[in-house]
């Protein structure tokens, strides 16, 4: 979702100039998400259809970057389509500033806040994004990231692609759940434990907890390919929007700075590996990304001023992963390039 929610939100005090930090003490992720699920029989009242609902996102943001890349594996874009706001917000709400006219094409709205004020007005929690919309009604869904992503692997299985992965086998996710808490905890929304704490000694407990955990990743990690089983998995989709972050964010802005990515050579080739995948590299725009955080966190950043670097050409450099074997999709096959409307513009990814 993002930042401050778990899904990037604009919610009280996250306009730019607001506020993130509470000084004294450490940061504590708002985890109450509308936790309506869009399902094959539609125990919740909103069964799968395709072409219903639509996906609302931003590339700045690691949380909906999952939904984006698990969209883009199961082959989900003519079933399922997709709102991207920008990359930055104000107190009240994500916009759809990309758009002409500063207003989604198919919601015609121009703030994500309408939807949530559609179903509940005067909706107080964050307005965050990944948040999926009902299009005929023009009302949010759902905005729990972690299970719309599970759902779309599992619920909406008669819209996939011919040859779409298993992101989420049932043989293996007692296992891709254990790393999913870990990571989350430690990693996840560890770098932001780092960066929203509000004291020295906020601070260095999740610095200890986030590199602790890095080190665990990466013994994991040295003698196999993939996080779990021999295939890309979500365990894999939400570790990876972290690790691409965290270079040209949260090593400086969230003072993550034991060691760069790239200086931990592990982990950097497994992201490297999952950047040059098929849906993964595809989604980034790294553009988004720098302005969002340097942008809206003002407490943290008052000048706005967004970094050059660094230099992306590195992410395209061989990473020798394929020694470890694994199968990047199973018996599945690499998904098609993304339509053309959905492609990242080339100047903001090394892969341009």
């Amino acid at each position: 979702m993002g930042d401050e929610a778990g899904a990037t939100t604009g919610g009280k005090g996250s306009e730019p100039g607001g506020k993130y930090v509470e000084p004294g003490g450490e940061f504590t992720r708002d985890q109450r998400y509308i936790a309506t699920r869009i399902t094959a029989e539609g125990r919740d009242g909103w069964p799968v259809e395709p072409g219903r609902y639509r996906l609302a996102v931003s590339r700045a943001c690691p949380w909906a970057n999952r939904l984006i890349i698990v969209r883009r594996l199961l082959g989900l874009e003519d079933a399922l389509s997709m709102a991207v706001a920008g990359p930055t917000h104000d107190a009240r709400s994500w916009t759809f500033d990309l758009d002409p006219g500063g207003r989604d094409p198919v919601l015609g709205i121009e703030r994500l806040q309408e939807a949530y004020f559609k179903r509940f007005p005067g909706y107080e929690r964050g307005i965050t994004v990944p948040a999926m919309v009902d299009v005929p009604t023009g009302q949010v869904v759902t905005n729990d990231y972690a299970q719309m992503s599970l759902d779309l692997s599992t619920e909406w299985t008669a819209y996939h692609r011919q040859g779409a992965p298993e992101l989420y086998p049932a043989r293996l996710r007692d296992q891709i759940d254990e790393v999913n808490v870990v990571v989350f905890a430690d990693v996840n929304n560890g770098v932001y434990r780092c960066g929203f704490a509000g004291s020295q000694g906020a601070y260095e407990t999740a610095y200890r907890r986030l590199f602790d955990r890095l080190d665990w990743l990466t013994e994991r990690l040295s003698g196999q390919r993939y996080l779990v089983g021999d295939t890309i998995t979500e365990a894999d989709v939400r570790l990876f929007t972290t690790l691409v972050r965290f270079d040209p964010v949260y090593h400086g802005h969230f003072k993550c700075n034991r060691s760069k990515l790239s200086e931990m050579p592990v982990l950097w080739a497994y992201a490297r590996d999952l950047f040059t995948t098929p849906g993964f590299g595809d989604t980034i725009d790294f553009d988004h990304i720098k302005r969002h955080y340097y942008e809206v966190h003002r407490d943290i950043n008052p000048t706005g001023v967004v970094p050059l670097g660094p230099d992306l050409a590195n992410w395209l450099t061989p990473h020798g992963r394929e020694a470890l074997g694994g199968r990047p999709f199973g018996d599945g096959t690499p998904p098609p390039p993304p339509p053309p409307a959905e492609r990242v513009d080339p100047a903001h990814t090394p892969l341009g």
